[in-house]
């Protein structure tokens, strides 16, 4: 399969985090961040694959520092390996005080989507091939990530009977 000539494998979202995003502590939402690391997902998925993209798994979210209000926000997903059908993205949530400049990173995790065709069946995605060591890193990771995730939910399975 051929790559699209549009496709991108890297997408960054910027904006401010406003007053509806609070929780009660009066820190940005941990649900409002998924939101934010899912549209960013989406949005790396489908200019990759040029399909409509479905979420199968978010794995490894870690939320390191806060995110407060007015603070400039800034989503970066990155493809980090194709299957088939599938594609897993690398996304890290960077924030900080626009007044002072530089960003701190808040938050990371992968997510797995699928490509969708028009009649609603898995669609083939065109192959990702890593050109850097750090490509090469970051595809091994979300390969042992899988490995990981298989095994788990293997040794999750109930007993038959």
């Amino acid at each position: 399969m051929t790559t699209p000539a549009k496709a991108t494998r890297e997408i960054t979202l910027r904006f401010l985090a406003e007053p509806g995003d609070v929780n009660f502590g009066g820190k940005v939402h941990g649900g409002a961040v998924m939101r934010w690391i899912d549209q960013a997902g989406y949005a790396c998925a489908v200019s990759w694959s040029g399909h409509y993209c479905v979420t199968v798994y978010v794995g490894g979210i870690r939320f390191l520092h806060p995110i407060l209000i007015g603070y400039l926000v800034e989503v970066n997903a990155r493809l980090i390996h194709t299957g088939r059908t599938s594609m897993h993205i690398a996304i890290t949530v960077r924030a900080g005080d626009p007044r002072e400049g530089g960003l701190t990173e808040t938050t990371r995790c992968t997510m797995v989507f699928v490509a969708v065709s028009s009649t609603g069946a898995p669609a083939l995605v065109h192959k990702w091939v890593p050109a850097t060591a750090e490509d090469v890193a970051l595809e091994n990771y979300a390969l042992k990530q899988m490995e990981l995730r298989q095994a788990m939910e293997a040794a999750l399975v109930p007993p038959a009977g």
